[in-house]
């Protein structure tokens, strides 16, 4: 789809890398540039130091990548990164000031190669201060309020997943593949900022909106109102997902497994609603729960606990 198409990513740690790895996906050539000393910190430095299932990441993320490595101090190093430019369609940018300066990739030096590229720059928010993490840009936006509406924790473990991170890199692959579009409909030089808080705002607003926040509401289907759409633990500790919204899907769940919940009353919020599905789920085990669902079509999963 992006055959022919080439990717300087001089980014680092997820979002930046994440669009690389999305904009490869999608057949683009990406090359991903990195100081010879200091690297990708979820490869060396800060992050691979106290947790090296960052570095699976980094491999993760970049596999699909050509990785050039240059001394970012060297004498030569803009016209490295020129002779890189000069075959370009595109850059992911995450740098300080002052290292683009050095590396010829500030706006003054870029507006004077006076030809098509697309650059989509990462910064952290273009309305609050620049240092920001995943859970912090989830906590400004107020999204975090939602994690933790019904803790009474002391301590609260952070979502399962880097969400707003996650969501940024789709955004910056997005951004990058309209600037594309722009900078081969004018013939010079289309760049844009991106923003982990901003996209944060964007992307979550339409399920957790003004109204409803202002409602106060916390609980919907996605995030266990209803038994019918929650996980249940079976008989040998590992779980079942259950998804049965529509009317066939409960109804056949419940013939299934024998699910003593009446149609009407999968959409209840009281606490026996979902005690009666857990009691049925409770005395089987995964391979009852597979065995029993085998050729059927229910909206119902197997969640496996790692031991």
């Amino acid at each position: 789809m992006l055959k022919g198409i080439k990717i300087l990513d001089l980014t680092h740690r997820l979002p930046g890398p994440l669009a690389g790895k999305i904009l490869a996906d999608l057949g683009a050539t990406v090359i991903k540039i990195e100081d010879e000393k200091h690297r990708d910190p979820f490869l060396s430095g800060a992050f691979s130091d106290f947790d090296q299932s960052f570095e699976d990441w980094y491999e993760e993320l970049n596999k699909k990548k050509q990785i050039l490595r240059f001394d970012f101090k060297g004498p030569n190093i803009k016209a490295e990164i020129l002779k890189q430019i000069e075959s370009a369609d595109g850059i992911l940018l995450s740098l300080s000031a002052k290292l683009k300066i050095n590396l010829g990739l500030d706006d003054e030096n870029l507006k004077k190669l006076k030809k098509t590229l697309a650059v989509v720059e990462l910064e952290a928010s273009s309305t609050h201060n620049k240092a920001m993490h995943d859970l912090n840009a989830l906590a400004i936006s107020g999204y975090l309020s939602l994690h933790v509406a019904h803790e009474t924790k002391e301590i609260v473990d952070p979502p399962f997943m880097p969400i707003a991170g996650i969501a940024f890199g789709q955004q910056v692959a997005t951004q990058m593949l309209a600037n594309l579009i722009h900078a081969s409909k004018t013939h010079e030089l289309v760049k844009s900022i991106s923003y982990l808080h901003d996209t944060t705002e964007n992307i979550f607003h339409p399920f957790w909106s003004k109204k409803l926040r202002a409602e106060k509401k916390t609980k919907f289907l996605h995030n266990g109102a209803y038994p019918c759409y929650s996980i249940y633990r079976l008989l040998d500790g590992h779980y079942v997902a259950l998804a049965a919204v529509e009317e066939r899907f409960w109804l056949d769940t419940c013939a299934t497994f024998n699910i003593s919940l009446p149609l009407e009353e999968r959409f209840n919020t009281d606490e026996n609603s979902f005690k009666r599905v857990s009691s049925t789920f409770a005395k089987l085990t995964s391979g009852e729960i597979e065995q029993r669902a085998k050729d059927k079509e229910l909206c119902l999963s197997i969640v496996r606990k790692i031991n």
